[in-house]
């Protein structure tokens, strides 16, 4: 019964590190730490590509972070979430395959790393709400290739035409 209860209490102890270590996240690029959830909002500071910050929260596009002693919001596609798999695993296998492995005496040395990110979609009143930017489609529009000019890139670059099946049900071959 002793052995038990200290099986569970360890194994508890594990849980609850692999809990915390989800809080942690590392920049993938030197990014900025925002005062709010917008690009145009103040700069705190700037951090380096790996620094370790602590996630607060997420909310879309930005997660607020603590790193470098201060609070602030980084954009979630420049941060990295680690998390540790087995080699070989499936994604529908159990979580707790990992403990089962430390008491059966396998090895757990082949891991990979790997990170997930989503981020959701406008709502309607995100559309209903948002005010074109005139100076930045202008900037935009400058970074447009004519059609000889992307052909010439296309052509060193030895790329192929490929015909792309239209997902709105095109019957006519689809879209080059």
């Amino acid at each position: 019964m002793r052995t038990l209860r200290s099986l569970v209490a360890v194994t508890a102890l594990i849980l609850s590190f692999c809990a915390f270590a989800q809080d942690q996240a590392f920049t993938n690029r030197s990014t900025e730490l925002r005062e709010k959830p917008d690009a145009n909002a103040a700069t705190l500071a700037t951090l380096p590509e790996n620094t370790g910050v602590k996630v607060l929260a997420r909310a879309g596009a930005w997660t607020r972070v603590e790193a470098a002693g201060r609070t602030g919001f980084v954009r979630v596609f420049h941060l990295r979430f680690p998390a540790t798999v087995e080699a070989g695993a499936s994604s529908g296998g159990n979580p707790l395959s990992a403990i089962g492995g430390f008491f059966s005496g396998q090895k757990s040395d082949d891991r990979a790393r790997v990170a997930t990110t989503g981020v959701r979609g406008l709502s309607k009143e995100d559309v209903k709400n948002a005010s074109p930017d005139e100076a930045a489609l202008k900037s935009l529009k400058s970074y447009r290739a004519d059609r000889p000019a992307a052909e010439r890139f296309a052509k060193e670059g030895r790329l192929a035409a490929v015909k792309v099946p239209d997902p709105a049900g095109d019957t006519k071959g689809g879209r080059q």
